[in-house]
């Protein structure tokens, strides 16, 4: 009898305390604020945070002027960095602001006359990914490993178990699969997070990893389809804060920057990135609008049961509107009598792919950016919040017109 081969794979998410999601969501925070006064900002904001100080650094074209060191003030507290006992305090920590405005030279290569023209705001690659393999159409391992993020910072802001808990946290997810990528079993679990002093306790790592088996991983498997929550066993391993202590954390214990987590905020390595990050930019930058329309269309193509699995790269270059290229992958696993050249003149055909067309039919200059920043930019439920539609390219509104 053959022995069926194996492989592990392994993807990992970061918390909204995470040092570098505490940048990407401050600069996001301004993106939003630009946006929400004057939508056809043009912004480009980097973020750095360390131990009591924060640096805003970029460049803006905006009619409009906003309080860059109250928003970023507003959102550090809100993470929870709110009093000088965690080490990061949004109240007092100093905050240098070198914001200026944007270059001439690059709102004249994306404005046009005719606004349907407007050409990209940079050149660049993105891929966008879907699968059949989760109810999100993600990968597992980044799926089950913003999950646990998510439930963490559920339980660290209800107060009622695991009270230590500070807002730093990373986990980390492996999947064992056969030869066919279809999973086989959750291999191993990891999770560190930050923690209070817990004064008298030698071994906090003890008592945290008894609380997560105890409370994260029942909630874990709880959200999970009984295929997926039956895949975790006696025989899966689970590792909590393997360092020991784990008390000095976000941007007291790390510097952290914007964009620094492009693989967490995309598919977690499984499909491929074309390395530009998205916080901090506003969508005429298709480095964000692109990957954003990469992942619609092949989201919707695997609704539409074209295919299980599918990779899209679209490619640009600075100040001009048409894409340089389309490219659709399927991995030989696409369900229907369609070529490759078909697929990609299905997608031309279906979805306008100018910077203009991706920013007007997704509803991009809307501020719903912030709440991208933290526990991934793919895989989000849409939503509708005060007649805004937040996570619109997680929508598969164009699956049935591709089906039929």
């Amino acid at each position: 009898m053959t022995k069926v081969k194996t492989f592990l794979f392994t993807s990992e998410s970061v918390s909204e305390g995470h040092p570098d999601k505490v940048a990407d969501q401050i600069s996001d925070a301004l993106v939003d604020a630009y946006l929400s006064s004057d939508p056809n900002s043009r912004v480009a904001i980097e973020t750095l945070v360390t131990t009591d100080r924060v640096v805003l650094a970029g460049e803006v074209g905006s009619t409009t002027r906003v309080d860059h060191e109250a928003i970023a003030r507003k959102v550090i507290c809100g993470i929870g960095y709110d009093h000088p006992g965690i080490g990061f305090d949004g109240h007092d920590c100093k905050i240098t602001n070198l914001i200026h405005e944007q270059s001439d030279n690059i709102a004249k290569a994306v404005l046009r006359e005719d606004p349907a023209n407007q050409g990209a705001g940079d050149q660049g690659l993105m891929f966008g990914y879907a699968c059949t393999g989760t109810e999100t159409l993600m990968p597992l391992p980044i799926d089950l490993s913003h999950r646990l993020m998510r439930l963490l910072a559920e339980i660290r802001r209800e107060g009622r178990e695991m009270t230590y808990l500070r807002p730093d946290a990373k986990s980390q997810v492996t999947i064992e699969y056969d030869d066919q990528n279809n999973p086989l079993a959750i291999h191993t679990i990891l999770v560190s997070t930050q923690h209070d002093n817990m004064n008298g306790i030698e071994r906090p790592d003890l008592l945290i990893g008894k609380d997560i088996a105890r409370v994260l991983i029942p909630r874990l498997l709880d959200s999970l389809p009984e295929a997926i929550r039956s895949l975790y066993t006696s025989s899966s391993k689970l590792l909590v804060n393997p360092s020991g202590k784990f008390v000095t954390g976000g941007p007291d214990g790390d510097t952290g920057l914007t964009g620094r987590k492009i693989i967490v905020d995309t598919y977690g390595g499984w499909a491929r990135h074309g390395g530009g990050a998205f916080s901090g930019k506003d969508p005429s930058k298709v480095d964000r609008s692109g990957a954003y329309a990469a992942r619609y269309i092949a989201k919707n193509l695997v609704a539409a049961g074209l295919s299980s699995e599918v990779e899209i790269q679209l490619a640009y270059a600075i100040g001009q509107a048409d894409p340089v290229s389309v490219s659709v992958n399927t991995f030989g696993k696409q369900q229907t009598d369609f070529k490759a050249n078909d697929l990609e003149q299905l997608v031309r055909e279906n979805f306008p792919l100018r910077p203009y067309h991706i920013i007007r039919d997704l509803a991009l200059k809307n501020p719903i950016y912030q709440s991208t920043a933290s526990y991934g930019h793919m895989g989000r439920t849409s939503y509708s919040f005060n007649g805004i539609k937040f996570f619109p390219w997680e929508e598969t509104n164009k699956a049935d017109s591709l089906r039929s």
